[in-house]
């Protein structure tokens, strides 16, 4: 890649499709202030807690399962725009629905477009970004869903906090952000829903998708743009060419043969694991974990905007640093300080009171973990999921893996109110812990190091194996 202008444009697409990330982070994350409210309202116990949580997950998983077949077959640029539409629905059906059973099925239908967004906006991302600059662009993407739990939690803090001294004029203010603030706090995200809607209508197919559906022509004028060379252009349209050469159609069979299955199964291992690790039970349940701890409401809420606040900042330097320090290394690093800290929570619940341990020593484990996780496996997985592929199973490969990724994800959301009761907050952080210890040996043991490769050559290098 050379020139400012190329640098430019590549950074005007991924960031483009990057904004899909917010609208994944802030439909995840604002559902934590809402559990106490629509638990009293609806008269929720523990499980149904869970199946509140646990039912936008739900709609991820099949997401998912559509989202590769959709990119595949109508390109990404138009999988990402019914993913916007999703969204946009989700908020206005959330704060507008009638009863419990509604609000379900509108978390549903956002969490529909969380499974496509998750999968088809890293894919795009890699298509478009050049070997160099590949981790820090998609990476990109994982900073925006970092950007979405601050949002949420910002946003949470606000009504709630407002809402015990204002005084709305208009039923419906009154009714959004003060009698049933759940209302306001879900139907904000029609903000960014919207303007994911149109940034998507200004950015091009993937050049890469078109290159694999025999669109050369229309991919080249794009990648001249990306590379400000057509010399440059005309060799990345052949390379990609020549690797798909010989290659079945996008079919599903095509992820059975030998050294695809091999990442296919690795890729869905690390994704499933990542979850049972903790990240997402601290950013669903972290205000209901701080309240366990003895925090007020408003405190336990100002606490996870603090969490929301270093996952965004750590990503950030994640950005800057995963293409220089390499994939892998960061996965090391930050996981065994995962494990360190989910021990010191563990023991703050089953000693803290007898060893004095105070509030303070909980909060400081919990942005440690924050920290560690936002450096290490929150930057690394879409990176490493959306260029671990071969190009014409990409969306496929992907979708299966994301689909273990959002199952780990549902059994997190919908378990951890349970694991809480019954395993004790002490034993939960210490399961947690315990699950570190096999994704850092997959880490270790079976996945390349993929940091300054073109997707050519990793796709080579599966084939191989």
């Amino acid at each position: 890649m050379n020139g400012k202008a190329s640098n430019g444009y590549i950074i005007f697409l991924s960031v483009a499709a990057a904004v899909g990330g917010i609208l994944f982070g802030y439909d995840t994350a604002v559902i934590s202030g809402t559990i106490s409210s629509v638990s009293s309202q609806f008269g929720l116990d523990t499980m149904q807690q869970g199946w509140y949580v646990g039912c936008a997950l739900i709609g991820s998983i099949f997401g998912v399962l559509i989202a590769g077949t959709l990119s595949d077959t109508i390109g990404r640029k138009k999988t990402m725009l019914i993913a916007a539409v999703l969204f946009t629905a989700c908020a206005f059906g959330c704060a507008l629905c009638s009863g419990f059973t509604q609000l379900v099925c509108f978390r549903i239908t956002g969490g529909i477009g969380i499974g496509i967004v998750s999968i088809v906006a890293p894919i795009y991302i890699s298509e478009v970004a050049t070997a160099d600059k590949r981790g820090t662009l998609v990476s990109l993407y994982q900073l925006a869903v970092t950007i979405g739990f601050l949002a949420a939690y910002l946003v949470n803090f606000w009504i709630m906090d407002s809402s015990e001294s204002a005084a709305y004029g208009s039923p419906a203010l009154q009714r959004l952000l003060k009698d049933e603030m759940w209302r306001g706090m879900l139907g904000s995200m029609a903000f960014p829903a919207l303007l994911y809607l149109i940034v998507i209508l200004f950015i091009p197919e993937s050049p890469r998708w078109l290159i694999v559906k025999g669109q050369g022509d229309k991919a080249a004028v794009t990648l001249k743009r990306i590379y400000a060379s057509e010399a440059l252009a005309a060799a990345q349209v052949e390379e990609t060419r020549r690797s798909i050469a010989g290659e079945t159609k996008s079919e599903w069979k095509v992820l059975l043969q030998p050294g695809i299955l091999k990442a296919v199964v690795i890729g869905s291992a690390i994704a499933i694991l990542g979850q049972f690790m903790g990240v997402n039970a601290v950013l669903y349940y972290g205000p209901s974990i701080f309240e366990k701890a003895g925090l007020s409401s408003g405190d336990s809420m100002f606490s996870q905007v603090l969490v929301g606040t270093v996952n965004m900042l750590t990503t950030v330097i994640a950005v800057f640093i995963i293409d220089r320090v390499g994939r892998k290394k960061l996965v090391y690093w930050g996981v065994s300080g995962m494990i360190l800290s989910l021990l010191m929570i563990g023991i703050y619940f089953l000693k803290g009171e007898a060893w004095g341990l105070g509030n303070g020593f909980l909060l400081a484990f919990f942005l440690f973990y924050v920290f560690c996780c936002a450096i290490s496996i929150s930057a690394v997985v879409f990176v490493l999921l959306s260029e671990m592929y071969p190009n014409n199973v990409r969306g496929r490969a992907m979708s299966v893996a994301g689909l273990a990724l959002w199952i780990g994800t549902y059994l997190i959301g919908q378990l951890t109110p349970w694991m809480l009761e019954n395993l004790t907050p002490a034993g939960t952080f210490f399961l947690f812990a315990a699950m570190c210890v096999p994704y850092i040996l997959i880490m270790w043991k079976a996945v390349p190091e993929t940091t300054g490769k073109t997707l050519e050559e990793i796709e080579a290098w599966w084939k191989k194996k």
